[in-house]
């Protein structure tokens, strides 16, 4: 069975079995008067709710954290506080004291908003612990694609990024999980 097109007259149970794009989702939601901010995730919540009641799903209620004022100069002594936030002046002071090939990546921010307590000082030693550490960064769900990749490479090192992508999308054209499998290459056979 090829993928079935996203509509209203979809089950949610068919849409479950399938990978849609992020694009594809908010499309859907523009179309039908849903929200079409938020995660990928979000975006399938809201829409397996519509096509098992017709309804949109009402938005929780956020509550709004008090914002630390971004005036602070920050040291190396400050203390990381509660949820952190990337911003271009944390960026600033990365950049300052560890050098221009500074990055926010995943694990690192992570790691910032676990440890409110700790200071910057701290934080510019765990960057140095993670940058060395050959430890895979996990990755989430949303990212599939990503998963697919690095799962395809890690059991084919012979094999190219295009014969990847090709066999990700016969993978994501079929019912059920889209998780690599060795039986996925038998597309490139074709």
């Amino acid at each position: 069975m090829t993928r079935p097109s996203l509509t209203k007259d979809l089950k949610s149970e068919d849409f479950k079995e399938y990978y849609f794009l992020k694009e594809e989702l908010k499309e859907f939601c523009r179309v039908n008067g849903l929200k079409v901010n938020g995660s990928k995730s979000e975006l399938e919540e809201r829409i397996i709710h519509y096509l098992d009641t017709g309804k949109s799903l009402e938005p929780q209620k956020v509550k709004i954290a008090p914002k630390n004022s971004s005036h602070e100069m920050i040291s190396l002594e400050s203390r990381i506080g509660e949820n952190f936030k990337c911003s271009e002046d944390k960026r600033k002071f990365f950049e300052k004291e560890i050098g221009k090939g500074f990055k926010f990546k995943v694990k690192f921010q992570k790691w910032l908003k676990a440890n409110p307590n700790k200071t910057y000082e701290d934080a510019i030693n765990a960057y140095f612990e993670i940058q060395n550490s050959n430890e895979k960064t996990k990755i989430d769900k949303q990212f599939q694609y990503n998963q697919y990749i690095r799962d395809f490479f890690e059991d084919n090192d012979d094999k190219t990024l295009k014969e990847a992508i090709e066999c990700w999308k016969y993978k994501k054209s079929l019912k059920g999980h889209n998780k690599y499998e060795k039986s996925d290459l038998e597309i490139l056979k074709k």
